[in-house]
C-alpha cells in the first residue's frame, strides 16, 4: 500500500482468503476512492469497463431484499446479466452455469423455491451462487469475490457452515476472496491474511497470526483481549476481557 494505491492483483497473489473493509460498490455502481487509486492488474478501476469488470468481480452484500418474489433460480440467473447483450435473455448455457453455481454452494435442490421462503443461511448461499455465476468464465485464479459482513445475520451453525463453504470454494475454484467483517474469530478461522482498518487508516496488514494480536486489537477497538490458539482446531481464538474507558488504554 503506497501513495494511496492498493493493488488488488498483488493482494490476490499473497492470499487466497483475505479480510479488508472493501466498499467498492454502491447502488449506483463503483465507488471512487476519496484519494489515490484502486488498481486491478495495473489498471485504474474507476476507468474500467463495468461489464468486463462485473464478469470478473462480484459482491455479496450483507442483506438482499428483493422487490418481487423471485425463485432461487431466477436470483442466481441475475448473476449472468453482465454476460448478456442488449435485450438478450438467458439461454441453456446460462442455466447450466447457474445450476453449477447452485451445486457448488449446496443449494441445487432449492432452485424452484421462492427466495423469500429460505432461511438466512440458505439465502446467503444462494447469493454466493449468484456471485459465482457472475464471475464464471473468468480466467483461473483471476476471479474476485467480495463479501460484506457475511455473518451479520447468521446464527453460529450457519457461520460455521459459511466458513466451510468459502474455504471449500477457494480450494476448488482458485480466486481471491475478500471479506469485510467485525467478527474477529470468524476472520481468524477463515483467513490467511488480514488488514486492520480504523478511520480509513491501515493499522496492520499481513499474515493472520502476525496481525491478530492483543496489541492490534487494543489499537483497533480499545479492548483488552486474549489471543490464543485453540487446542482442538489449531485456530486463533479472541476472547475480549475488558474495554478501556473512552476506548483508550489508561
Amino acid at each position: 500500500m503506497t501513495d494511496g494505491e492498493w493493488r488488488i492483483d498483488e493482494l490476490a497473489q499473497k492470499a487466497g482468503l483475505t479480510v479488508d473493509t472493501i466498499r467498492y460498490y454502491s447502488r449506483e455502481g463503483l465507488l471512487r476512492p476519496s484519494r489515490g487509486q484502486v488498481l486491478l492488474d495495473g489498471a485504474d478501476l474507476a476507468r474500467a469497463n463495468r461489464p468486463a469488470l462485473a464478469r470478473r468481480m462480484a459482491v455479496v452484500p450483507q442483506e438482499t431484499q428483493l422487490a418481487f418474489e423471485y425463485s432461487v433460480m431466477e436470483v442466481v440467473l441475475m448473476g449472468r446479466y453482465p454476460h448478456l447483450g442488449a435485450f438478450e435473455i438467458e439461454g441453456p448455457a446460462d442455466f447450466a452455469v447457474a445450476r453449477e453455481a447452485l451445486a457448488a454452494t449446496g443449494t441445487l435442490a432449492l432452485e424452484d423455491r421462492a427466495f423469500g421462503t429460505l432461511s438466512g443461511g440458505e439465502k446467503q448461499r444462494v447469493i454466493i451462487a449468484a456471485a459465482l455465476a457472475q464471475i464464471a468464465g473468468a480466467a483461473e485464479g483471476s476471479g474476485i469475490l467480495l463479501l460484506d459482513e457475511p455473518t451479520v445475520a447468521l446464527d453460529l451453525a450457519y457461520q460455521l457452515e459459511l466458513g466451510d463453504l468459502l474455504r471449500d470454494l477457494q480450494r476448488r475454484r482458485p480466486m481471491a476472496i475478500a471479506v469485510s467483517t467485525h467478527d474477529l474469530n470468524f476472520a481468524a478461522g477463515l483467513c490467511r491474511t488480514l488488514v486492520l482498518l480504523k478511520n480509513g487508516e491501515v493499522l496492520a496488514a499481513g499474515p493472520t497470526e502476525e496481525v491478530l494480536t492483543p496489541e492490534g486489537i487494543r489499537r483497533l477497538y480499545g479492548v483488552e483481549a486474549d489471543v490464543s490458539r485453540h487446542a482442538a482446531t489449531g485456530r486463533l481464538v479472541v476472547v475480549p476481557i475488558r474495554r478501556f474507558a473512552g476506548g483508550t488504554e489508561p
